[in-house]
């Protein structure tokens, strides 16, 4: 594919010909499986760019603005003056970067995170790590054993990761079909081997779409099968008693609480990466896992702890959380409502069913992301490519990531975007769905 004939007049988005002499198999095995996505970071402006200033969600890569809808703080806490300001106090306590392994020294503002997050769950227990993918990799294969672990064929890059390495361990993997719980229903009825762990997303992070965690929250229970739901993209902005009015629901408490589920047979995983802008991440849980990964899990036993600033920022963030967060998610559901209320008004598909703040906007061409990229970069509008293989090529397109930090004004430069292209035939249509289904048939 050349993308270069896509985009005249800038140089080859095709790196020169290396010649293979002295270069190991392995790398150019991944090279050529990452052609596209290579070709497009190494020449691409919205691809592993530097950006030299912000201002508010405004960004700057050399001397050209944009109004950025690639960030994922959806609350915008990462530019809140309140949680700012009580940074420097935590510091002047505790240091920059207490180095104690949590098993060693657990600074006391780890429990009274533990206490507040427990609470605002309302789950049994808490226990906080630094990462996500600290989380998969380490407790994924403790809580499969030599088991049989059923993942979502959709799953997070990190939730199969942390498969992988259970697999290595003895566990076996089998896969369901993406948001469909009655196959693995009938996976699970199938399964001799008692020990059952089912792993998925909560909100997915290409779709913004949530699935039925009652119906698979039921389907585990009803086959004697821990699940274990990584919530990444939906704690902070989706929460407990939804309605028609408050469609997020309320408090930000996480997928488990937005479905009226309880933690009954169910691990919930979640960070405070994304809403709440720190390097932090959690696994609710019994406190007789808690306990088992206190002593079990390599990240409690050897990793140093997430930086003072960043637990002091999810300590500011419960606060403000509590008095105003209702409000930026009001703020954050009207912006993303109206990029939406776009897209369905010019017919212009999206996968997104549930109105949260992850847009995707598939193209008609994949061969076509190169251009449509440089198109909304020219125009001040910065996003996230999708390309492939991140996924398959009939989804190829760019994703918004709205946050209660963008502006009506920054908004309507991404609507004046999307409708240009819409204008210029880029965008897969409602109807080219349709059309393919019915070719299918």
């Amino acid at each position: 594919m050349n993308l270069s004939a896509n985009l005249p007049g800038l140089r080859s988005l095709r790196s020169p010909e290396v010649p293979t002499t002295g270069r190991r198999p392995w790398i150019e095995h991944w090279l050529e499986t990452c052609r596209d996505l290579h070709d497009l970071k190494a020449s691409h402006p919205m691809m592993d760019a530097v950006i030299d200033e912000i201002d508010g969600r405004m960004i700057r890569i050399g001397d050209h603005w944009l109004a950025d809808f690639a960030s994922c703080n959806y609350l915008g806490f990462d530019l809140d003056r309140e949680i700012i300001e009580a940074v420097p106090e935590y510091l002047d306590r505790w240091g920059t970067h207490p180095s104690w392994s949590r098993l060693l020294g657990s600074p006391a503002l780890y429990e009274d995170i533990e206490e507040r997050l427990t609470d605002l769950l309302g789950a049994e227990d808490t226990l906080l790590l630094p990462t996500i993918t600290h989380i998969h990799m380490s407790v994924i294969p403790l809580l499969a054993a030599s088991g049989t672990i059923f993942m979502d064929a959709r799953a997070h890059k990190t939730i199969y990761d942390g498969c992988q390495v259970a697999r290595a361990r003895g566990a076996a993997v089998k896969r369901f079909r993406f948001e469909d719980h009655e196959h693995l229903a009938e996976l699970l009825k199938a399964e001799r081997d008692p020990t059952r762990l089912v792993v998925m997303d909560g909100v997915n992070s290409m779709t913004g779409n949530a699935p039925d965690i009652a119906a698979f929250a039921r389907v585990a229970r009803d086959h004697g099968a821990l699940l274990y739901v990584d919530d990444a993209h939906g704690f902070g902005v989706i929460g407990e008693r939804p309605d028609a009015e408050t469609p997020y629901g309320h408090r930000g408490n996480s997928v488990i609480k937005h479905a009226g589920e309880t933690y009954e047979n169910i691990v919930l995983v979640g960070g405070f990466s994304k809403a709440y802008s720190s390097l932090l991440a959690f696994i609710a849980c019994p406190t007789d896992v808690k306990d088992l990964l206190k002593v079990a899990a390599p990240p409690y036993l050897y990793s140093g702890p997430s930086p003072v600033a960043s637990l002091a920022t999810v300590l500011a963030g419960f606060d403000v959380n509590e008095r105003r967060g209702d409000a930026l998610r009001t703020h954050l559901r009207d912006m993303t409502a109206r990029i939406l209320g776009t897209l369905h008004g010019l017919g212009v598909a999206t996968p997104n069913r549930s109105g949260f703040p992850i847009i995707e906007v598939p193209l008609r061409d994949h061969t076509r992301i190169a251009a449509v990229g440089q198109f909304l970069y020219d125009r001040g509008v910065y996003v996230t490519l999708a390309a492939f293989p991140l996924v398959p090529k009939n989804e190829v397109g760019f994703r918004f990531q709205v946050t209660a930090a963008n502006t009506r004004e920054e908004v309507d430069t991404a609507i004046a975007g999307i409708e240009a292209l819409a204008e210029m035939g880029e965008l897969k249509l409602v109807t080219d769905d349709v059309d393919a289904v019915e070719q299918a048939a």
